[in-house]
């Protein structure tokens, strides 16, 4: 397959930069393209003009948009689509993804025909999201909800910015109601990750959506930096200190690692066995490299058995090449990288009450000559406390801590996406107050498995808009 040269885009139009930045085979080594690079000062100039974006859509009704959106989604999942000087076919594109950040192929096509999913359901979920809210007031700004009440959404931005990551394909399903909502699309792409946010912009352009209302720029961290600088709404993908850093800012939505947790109550705890592959399934699907697999699961009593069960499960999984269809793990890409973070978990194996209980099953680090694996593990922590417990990783990773039930809330810290399996009101009801858990899920429901007709990590529409007082006479 020849090179491809891929330009930035600057509202639509594309632009080529002297410097490039070489993507390539994480296994070969072998280059596959070259990415133009956006600075501070051009992104700067570019959102000067940034309303325009907005103005643009806004002339499309938004039922139009709808439509348009579930043709790209067709078109992203099954045509042959430009792509810099040259043009992808879908099996190119699960090909380059894999091939640039370790991700199986097979799941590259998995993510893709979820973000198509989400495109072609983006009418409901848009109406879940506004709950209800007829859309042409979002583009009026205001305007009668049924009721005989007047109500006003006021738009924050022209446009969202997005700083988005390299290692989760998965993320992308995040940003893609925005065009529908009429605002334009600022991306800045991970360097091994230029894939979805090119292909998904051709297909909308493909589908008859404006090209002026995107601008999509590579770089490295001061093109980050000038996206978020330079755009009121923003969400930025990273880890602990990301979040930290954006924490109180309105301007930024910060995404970062998901902490999400299985908590058996004592009423269901001695039926484990019965929840053994939705536990298994919660770990390591996807290679285990989304904020809403499960990091930890969480019991009374059992917990030495449960870790023991799963590790028998994933344990024994091994690497194979990305074109294996049945390749559970994703490579690390970066060099040293998974080596890092093999002696950080080392270094807290060592506290007293910490068990690796797939260490049986082999070495947990694959060393090879371009790549990295880390093999899936499950730690038992018999005191809530061992700081292994507050851990995440970027591959099929959890603990099992043992903790009385009544300590539970107190100990397991924040939650993206908790599974409570229990019949327990009272432990339901205290599931549903805590402040520290963000989405919930009430009986057997793996961690993974998202309802995209309830909003995930924030509400779009919450974040781009606010619900402000608009009186108008006579009305």
């Amino acid at each position: 397959m020849s090179v491809l040269k891929i330009p930035a885009l600057r509202w639509g139009k594309p632009y080529e930069s002297l410097e490039v930045d070489e993507v390539k085979h994480f296994m070969t080594g072998e280059p596959i393209a070259k990415v133009s690079q956006a600075n501070g000062g051009i992104i700067g100039r570019d959102m000067r003009t940034a309303q325009r974006a907005r103005d643009i859509l806004r002339q499309i009704p938004i039922a139009d948009l709808l439509e348009k959106v579930k043709k790209a989604g067709e078109l992203y999942e099954k045509a042959t689509l430009p792509i810099g000087d040259g043009t992808q076919t879908p099996d190119e594109f699960a090909h380059q993804q894999s091939a640039s950040t370790g991700l199986p192929e097979h799941m590259c096509k998995m993510n893709m025909a979820k973000n198509a999913f989400v495109l072609a359901n983006m009418g409901k979920i848009l109406d879940c999201l506004t709950r209800g809210l007829p859309l042409d007031i979002l583009t009026k700004g205001w305007g009668e909800e049924g009721r005989g009440v007047v109500v006003s959404y006021q738009a924050q931005s022209p446009v969202l910015s997005a700083v988005l990551p390299s290692n989760s394909p998965g993320v992308h399903t995040l940003w893609l109601p925005v065009v529908p909502l009429q605002m334009g699309l600022v991306l800045k792409p991970g360097p091994q990750e230029p894939w979805t946010p090119y292909r998904m912009i051709s297909a909308y352009i493909q589908a008859g959506i404006p090209a002026e209302v995107f601008c999509v720029y590579p770089g490295g961290p001061q093109a980050g930096a000038a996206v978020l600088e330079h755009c009121t709404r923003a969400m930025i993908f990273g880890g602990t200190a990301t979040v930290e850093r954006y924490k109180g800012n309105p301007r930024v939505q910060a995404h970062g690692p998901g902490f999400s947790k299985i908590l058996l109550g004592d009423d269901e705890v001695d039926n484990w066995e019965k929840h053994l592959d939705l536990m298994v399934e919660s770990i390591a699907i996807n290679s285990g490299r989304g904020c809403i697999n499960c990091s930890g699961i969480w019991a009374s009593r059992h917990t030495k058995e449960i870790a023991q069960a799963i590790a028998e499960k994933i344990g024994p999984i091994e690497a194979k090449p990305p074109t294996d269809p049945s390749a559970a793990l994703a490579a690390f890409t970066v060099p040293g990288q998974a080596k890092a973070v093999w002696g950080m978990i080392e270094a807290d194996l060592k506290e007293p009450g910490v068990t690796d209980m797939t260490a049986k099953f082999g070495p947990r680090l694959v060393e090879m000559e371009r790549c990295d694996y880390l093999r899936p593990m499950v730690v038992h922590c018999a005191p809530p406390e061992a700081a292994i417990a507050k851990k995440e990783y970027m591959f099929p990773f959890s603990t099992v801590v043992q903790c009385p039930q009544e300590q539970v809330l107190q100990k397991m810290g924040p939650t993206l996406v908790c599974t409570g399996i229990t019949k327990n009101e009272q432990l339901i009801n205290k599931l549903s107050e805590d402040i520290h858990i963000d989405r919930l899920n009430i009986g057997p429901i793996p961690t993974t498995k998202l309802n995209w007709l309830q909003p995930h990590e924030g509400n779009i529409i919450d974040f781009l808009y606010r619900n402000r007082a608009y009186q108008v006479a006579g009305v």
